[in-house]
């Protein structure tokens, strides 16, 4: 058997491209990864060995795009569909499971065109632009916000490293993979005001502004733990007892599978503003505020009342270590019916 997995782009989808390939691979199944020479898809797996082959086409994507533009991107899926079909042919291909993505395009079509089962799995709470295109035409579409839910795919290291927080000592800004300006920003500002309070920090800041960041806490004599990004993202949640963060899907679930409280400041640019759905799909679990309404005085507030053990006993509940191999056993029963 033969699968596709197909998309990215970002981190969000591109981590449950992996973590579902782990799955397959650890069960004796062949994944071929399609997804696109643009965005991340190449640096995150051009040279991984998760996959039995990988491809990365020149894709690009079509939402926001107008005119001229918008027609060209159309014209390169359509022959990407057709440069997938070659690709594939005679390869026995049984499935293809789409993360989303523009980058998920090309072999999506395919699969719908050629009658393979195509399988979805969306991450935000605002269904993306293409699989609510494509969710009519599929298998099963596998989501942690609408019924039937599935629990979220995630790395089970996260797990591992969860514990029940009671007491502030550390907190950990998490500004994601390419780093978040905003996040970075906002760190050194309160930075000060924490180190007073003897609460030591953890800052994942991204490459671009890690130098500067770095050089500020040394300055002043800050104690904090300064990565531009990590491998071991669960390890460094473990020792941090609330996280600042964006709230991509991601994130989003990681932070709950850890049992880490969180406040989050959804980018105010994403998609749908599907940030912010994502948060708020937590409920009484968690603290949101907006960026624009972001002030030093709320913030500083918000850290010191909030109430740790309650929420991280809560996050517990939200989420079990099954995700993979519910959505990945669900996949396999479907293609053998």
């Amino acid at each position: 058997m033969c699968i596709v997995i197909t998309g990215g782009g970002t981190g969000g989808h591109l981590i449950i491209a992996k973590v579902i390939a782990c799955e397959l691979k650890n069960r004796g199944i062949k994944t071929i990864f399609i997804g696109s020479s643009n965005g991340q898809d190449k640096s995150w797996f051009e040279n991984s060995d998760i996959f039995h082959e990988k491809y990365f086409l020149k894709s690009s994507g079509v939402v926001n795009k107008k005119g001229f533009k918008k027609i060209f991107s159309l014209f390169n899926i359509i022959t990407q569909i057709f440069e997938v079909r070659k690709i594939l042919k005679n390869k026995n291909i049984k499935a293809v499971f789409s993360v989303g993505g523009y980058s998920a395009a090309p072999a999506s079509f395919w699969a719908v065109l050629f009658k393979i089962p195509l399988f979805i799995h969306e991450q935000n709470a605002f269904t993306g632009k293409l699989n609510k295109l494509l969710k009519p035409f599929s298998k099963a579409f596998y989501s942690s916000y609408e019924k039937p839910n599935f629990n979220y795919p995630i790395n089970l290291e996260f797990f591992k490293a969860s514990r029940i927080r009671k007491n502030l000592k550390t907190i950990l800004f998490m500004g994601g993979s390419q780093g978040a300006s905003f996040i970075n920003s906002l760190a050194l500002n309160l930075a000060k005001d924490l180190h007073n309070k003897n609460i030591k920090i953890i800052h994942q800041c991204g490459k671009k502004e890690f130098d500067k960041i770095k050089a500020f806490y040394d300055e002043n004599k800050i104690d904090a733990l300064v990565v531009d990004f990590s491998n071991d993202m669960p390890n460094l949640m473990n020792k941090a007892d609330l996280c600042i963060s964006r709230s991509g899907a991601s994130s989003l679930w990681e932070l709950c599978a850890n049992n880490l409280p969180a406040i989050f400041i959804p980018f105010p640019y994403a998609a749908n503003d599907h940030q912010f759905y994502n948060a708020k799909f937590l409920g009484n679990n968690t603290k949101i505020i907006r960026q624009d309404r972001v002030s030093k005085e709320e913030i500083l507030t918000e850290i010191f009342n909030y109430d740790l053990e309650k929420t991280s006993l809560n996050l517990k509940e939200l989420t079990k270590e099954n995700g993979c191999k519910e959505i990945v056993d669900d996949m396999i029963n479907k293609i053998k019916k």
